[in-house]
C-alpha cells in the first residue's frame, strides 16, 4: 500500500487563503474598533443631548414662573413629560436647591430626594455624570436654574441666586441599544465587504495560477535560485531591455562592463545610464547588431543585440564581451608586425647596399666601397642617435624607430622634434608602457595615413615632460581636420578614409579612451605647416581616488 503524499498547495492557493484570512481579520478588527468607538461616541452624544435639554429647561421663563407658585409640580410635571417626549430623553427632573424633586417620570418619586450629585450645580456649574438612580444607570446632566437671566449672565454663583436645579438623562441601556443597532449594520456591511473581497481575491489568484502554471512556492523558489545562479555564472555581460527600452534584467558582468552601480539600474531607461552615444544608439536600435565594437570610458566591448518579438516588440536581449585586453594585444601585435616589415625592408635595403659594396671591391674600388659603407652606417647611426638622444625611454624609443622605418617605406618622413626631451625613468608607474604605445602609436599611424601622398609628406613627433605632465604631440602635412569635426574625429567609426576590411575610426577612439583613463586631455588643432596637430597631455601623478575615470 502506497501512501500518497499530498502536493503542496500552489502559490496562488496559499495567497488566496492568506488574503481571505487577512480580509477577515481586518474586517473583524474594524468592527471591534467601530463598536468601541461608537459606544464612546454614543455616550458623548448622550451627554451633549442631556446637557442641551437640561439647559433649555433651566432657561425657560415658564419654569422660573412655575417655581415661584405654590404648587410647582402641578405646572412643571406636564411640561417635563412633554419635553421628554419631544427630546427623546429618559427623564427630566426639576428640583429645588435642596434636591427635592418637583418632577419625575415616576410620579411616586415626586417629593423624594434626587439620587445624584448636585454640589457643583449649587455653585453655579453645569456638569454631566454617570450615575445609578431610580431608573437604573444613566448618563445625566445637572444645571442650575437662576432667578433671572441677568443673574445667570453675571456668572456670580451663590445659593441665593439659584432657585432650582434641572437634571436630564438617558439610560445606559438605551445608549447600548443604539450602539448595537449601528454595529449590526456595520457587521452587515463588513460581511458584504468580506464576500466581495473573497470573490475578487479568488479571481485574481485564478489568474495568478495561470501565470505561475500552477507551481507552488517551493518550485518557484527553486526556479528563481537556478535563474540567479545561471545569471551570475555567465561571465559575459547580459542585458535585457523591455519594449520601452528600460532595463528589465542585468547581470554582474554587464554592470561591470558598462560601469553602472551595483544596485538600482533595473527599471531605468537605457538613455539614462550615461553610456557613450554610439553604444546607447546601438542598444536603442530595433535592428539586430552583430559583433559591433564599442568603447566605454575604460573598455572595448563587442556588442550583440537581438530583438524579442512575439507578434509585437517585447524587448531586446544584449550580450557584451570585453575585448579590451585583446585589443591592446592586437595593437602590440600590429606594432610587432610593423617592426617585422620594417626589419624585412631594412634587410632588403642592407642586402642591396652590401651588393653595392661587394661590386665596388670587385671593381678594385675599395676606397669608394669603404666611403659608401661608412656613409650608410653614419646615416643609420645618426637616426638612432637622434631618436635616443631625444627620447631615451626605451619603449617609446623603440616605437619611434620602428614607426620611422614604416613611415619611410610609405614615403613619409618621420622626424622627432629637437624640442623633445624624455629621459629614461622619468615616467611613473601610473603610466604603463602599453598605454603610451597605444596613444603615441595610433597618433603616428593616423598622421602617416593623413600625410601620405601630400607634398613634402612629413610627420613631426614631440615628446617632453613638465613638472606636472607628459606632453605628446604629433603633427602632419595632410589635409587637416575640419573645425566641425574636432570632436567627432575621436568617435568610434569616424574616418575621412574609405573603410577597410576591419573597419576604420577605432584608433583615435582608443587614444581618447587611454588618455581619459589617466585623467589626461586630448585635443586637435591646425598645424603650422598645414595638416593637423594632435596633443595628448597626461598627468605624471596618479589621479586622486574618486576623480574622473
Amino acid at each position: 500500500m502506497h501512501l500518497r503524499v499530498p502536493r503542496p498547495r500552489s502559490l496562488a492557493g496559499q495567497l488566496f487563503g492568506m488574503q481571505a484570512v487577512l480580509i477577515a481579520v481586518v474586517v473583524a478588527g474594524y468592527a471591534l474598533f467601530s463598536y468601541i468607538s461608537d459606544e464612546r461616541q454614543a455616550e458623548d452624544a448622550a451627554r451633549r443631548q442631556a446637557m442641551a435639554v437640561a439647559r433649555s429647561v433651566a432657561d425657560s421663563p415658564s419654569v422660573r414662573e412655575a417655581i415661584g407658585t405654590a404648587d410647582p409640580s402641578g405646572t412643571l410635571q406636564p411640561y417635563a413629560l412633554k419635553v421628554m417626549k419631544d427630546t427623546e430623553v429618559d427623564f427630566i427632573t426639576i428640583m429645588n436647591p435642596k434636591g427635592i424633586r418637583w418632577t419625575h417620570p415616576d410620579r411616586t418619586q415626586i417629593g423624594q430626594k434626587f439620587l445624584g450629585h448636585i454640589e457643583r450645580a449649587l455653585k453655579g456649574q453645569s456638569f454631566t455624570e454617570k450615575y445609578t438612580g431610580t431608573l437604573g444607570e444613566s448618563v445625566r446632566a445637572v444645571t442650575p436654574i437662576w432667578a433671572s437671566d441677568a443673574a445667570e449672565a453675571s456668572g456670580v454663583g451663590g445659593d441665593d441666586r439659584i432657585i432650582g436645579l434641572v437634571s436630564a438623562g438617558i439610560k445606559i441601556e438605551v445608549i447600548s441599544k443604539r450602539v448595537q443597532e449601528q454595529v449590526t449594520a456595520l457587521l452587515g456591511v463588513a460581511g458584504g465587504a468580506l464576500a466581495l473581497g473573497g470573490v475578487g481575491t479568488y479571481v485574481i489568484n485564478a489568474r495568478l495560477r495561470r501565470h505561475t502554471h500552477g507551481m507552488n512556492a517551493g518550485e518557484l523558489s527553486r526556479m528563481h535560485d537556478y535563474h540567479q545562479a545561471a545569471l551570475h555564472a555567465v561571465r559575459e555581460g547580459l542585458l535585457m531591455l523591455d519594449g520601452q527600452y528600460r532595463v528589465a534584467l542585468i547581470n554582474d558582468g554587464a554592470r561591470e562592463l558598462l560601469g553602472v552601480g551595483a544596485s538600482g539600474v533595473v527599471g531605468d531607461s537605457v538613455a539614462e545610464l550615461g553610456l557613450p552615444a554610439p553604444l546607447t544608439g546601438a542598444l536603442l536600435s530595433s535592428e539586430p547588431r552583430v559583433d559591433e565594437v564599442h568603447l566605454t570610458a575604460d573598455r572595448v566591448l563587442v556588442v550583440n543585440t537581438s530583438p524579442v518579438s512575439g507578434g509585437e516588440r517585447r524587448g531586446t536581449v544584449v550580450t557584451l564581451r570585453d575585448v579590451t585586453e585583446l585589443q591592446s594585444v592586437m595593437g602590440e601585435l600590429n606594432s610587432e608586425r610593423g617592426f617585422t616589415q620594417a626589419l624585412r625592408s631594412q634587410a632588403h635595403e642592407a642586402a642591396n647596399r652590401l651588393h653595392t659594396v661587394v661590386s665596388l671591391i670587385e671593381l678594385n674600388r675599395a676606397g669608394e666601397a669603404v666611403e659608401f659603407a661608412t656613409a650608410e652606417l653614419e646615416l643609420a647611426q645618426a637616426l638612432t642617435d637622434q631618436v635616443v638622444a631625444a627620447v631615451s625611454e626605451p619603449v617609446l624609443a623603440a616605437l619611434l624607430l620602428g614607426k620611422t622605418a614604416q613611415a619611410n617605406e610609405r614615403g613619409v618622413e618621420l622626424e622627432v622634434s629637437s624640442s623633445s626631451r624624455l629621459d629614461d625613468g622619468v615616467l611613473p608607474e601610473s603610466l604603463p608602457a602599453r598605454d603610451l604605445v597605444t596613444i603615441l602609436g595610433n597618433l603616428i599611424d593616423n598622421a602617416v595615413d593623413a600625410a601620405q601622398g601630400s607634398v613634402g609628406a612629413r610627420v613631426s613627433v614631440t615628446a617632453y615632460t613638465t613638472d606636472a605632465e607628459l606632453i605628446l604631440s604629433v603633427s602632419d602635412t595632410g589635409t587637416g581636420v575640419a573645425p566641425d569635426d574636432t570632436e567627432r574625429v575621436f568617435e568610434r567609426g569616424f574616418s575621412t578614409k574609405p573603410s577597410g576590411p576591419g573597419g576604420r575610426g577605432l584608433g583615435l577612439a582608443l587614444v581618447r579612451q587611454a588618455v581619459h583613463r589617466h585623467d589626461g586631455t586630448l585635443s586637435v588643432s591646425a598645424a603650422e605647416g598645414g595638416g593637423a596637430e594632435f596633443v595628448a597631455r597626461l598627468p605624471l601623478h596618479a589621479p586622486v581616488a574618486g576623480g574622473r575615470g
